[in-house]
């Protein structure tokens, strides 16, 4: 049986939501199937988040104005069941910023694409087995 997904790529550069896209694939693994969102604009990843169900949000966490992990750990604090969260980051030493997003994974630029399959097929399975709150 296969599974569906829907992945927000937020990030206000279009080179950085075409690496994330790229890395993950349509296709992480033969029982996993992903559909793609994109935002590259802080109202736009609200308006898709208000309206979809989102599995999973990938952050760029050097977007501008708005960063993703500001908008980690909004969601943490504003919705009562948040789509699991992976920020992508440019620097390891960044990991304790990833901490206070409470965003659920991170990944290191340059996005190795096993590694970041592996990461988010892990996240999406959590997402499956976790309860609705509410």
């Amino acid at each position: 049986m296969s599974s569906s997904y829907t992945v927000l790529l937020y990030s206000d550069n279009l080179k950085v939501r075409h690496a994330m896209r790229t890395a993950i694939g349509e296709r992480p693994a033969s029982d996993v199937t992903v559909e793609y969102l994109e935002a590259g604009r802080y109202d736009e990843a609200v308006r898709l988040i208000d309206t979809f169900e989102i599995d999973l949000i990938l952050l760029d966490g050097e977007a501008q104005p708005a960063g993703g992990m500001a908008i980690a750990r909004q969601l943490r604090d504003e919705l009562d069941d948040p789509p699991m969260s992976c920020l992508v980051l440019r620097r390891a030493a960044d990991n304790w910023l990833a901490a206070w997003s409470r965003a659920d994974a991170s990944l290191t630029y340059p996005l190795d694409p096993i590694r970041t399959a592996g990461k988010v097929l892990e996240l999406l399975r959590r997402r499956s087995q976790t309860p609705v709150v509410g």
